[in-house]
């Protein structure tokens, strides 16, 4: 396993300037984030991406089901919380009422490494619709940013979690599904885990096929050959892929380690 998946609290830090450095100019090439904006991160852990935003003068909710993660949450942003720019919601989000647990609306919608591991990707896509501000005279309705790692790259298997050599080992994910259990097994991996993640794989055409199909435009998206967050993690500096391998559908998907995208309701005037 890499150490920076054991140190949370290292992994907090990593996922704040991130999300300082890269996600939320990101957004802001079409969408400026303002102080007061409301922001509900989806599958939050521990708060790291939030606080980028809560940095920002937004005020930011979380949620999250594993319950460990949200009392390192309270921990790392005790300050935060305790001043009411920040709280955490320890529930499946399709069990929440947008008035009764969230307050309101919101301007922001966060999903960071997450969709890829929900099993039923177009219906969540869809139900967030639910929480998002309506477009108004002279001001845009909410969006949706959305990163992850295509399937096909070469660690979309989430390998890297693994505490054998599988950890370093590109590509094994895709093998024949009953060679990959048997690979898993003999190495004393959490099979489970591993073998759910391919269930809910998804690839950049897949996903942008479920958002037009849920009623939404894609207002921005970037493909990274080298994904940012590689920066903190192995000293790597951030590479976007190449014009030419980006337009190659299905191909793309085994040399591209991140995408980042914003998507916005058909009928949003976001500009």
């Amino acid at each position: 396993m890499f150490e920076f998946h054991a140190d949370r609290k290292r992994y907090f830090d990593i996922q704040v300037l991130n999300a300082e450095k890269y996600v939320i100019p990101f957004i802001e090439e079409k969408f400026p984030v303002k102080a007061g904006m409301r922001v509900l991160e989806i599958g939050c852990g521990e708060g790291g991406v939030l606080k980028a935003f809560i940095n920002k003068g937004c005020v930011g909710v979380g949620v999250e089901l594993d319950t460990p993660r949200i009392d390192e949450a309270l921990k790392f942003l005790a300050e935060d919380v305790a001043a009411g720019r920040i709280r955490f919601v320890a529930k499946d989000i399709y069990n929440t009422d947008v008035e009764r647990d969230f307050n309101g609306l919101f301007d922001i919608i966060v999903l960071k490494d997450v969709i890829e591991h929900i099993h039923d990707q177009a219906k969540l896509i869809g139900w967030m619709k639910n929480f998002l501000k309506p477009a108004r005279a002279g001001r845009p309705g909410g969006m949706v940013f959305f990163g992850f790692p295509p399937w096909y790259m070469p660690f979309g298997g989430h390998q890297q979690m693994c505490r054998s050599k599988l950890s370093r080992l590109p590509y094994i994910h895709l093998l024949p599904r009953s060679i990959y259990r048997w690979i898993l097994k003999k190495e004393k991996e959490p099979v489970n885990e591993l073998m759910e993640i391919r269930d809910t794989a998804i690839s950049i055409e897949r996903f942008e096929r479920i958002c037009r199909k849920e009623g939404y435009r894609l207002l921005h998206h970037r493909h990274y050959l080298l994904n940012p967050i590689y920066e903190w993690k192995f000293g790597w500096k951030p590479r976007r892929q190449g014009l030419l391998i980006k337009a190659i559908p299905f191909f793309r998907n085994f040399i591209t380690t991140c995408v980042y995208y914003i998507i916005t309701p058909a009928n949003n005037n976001s500009k």
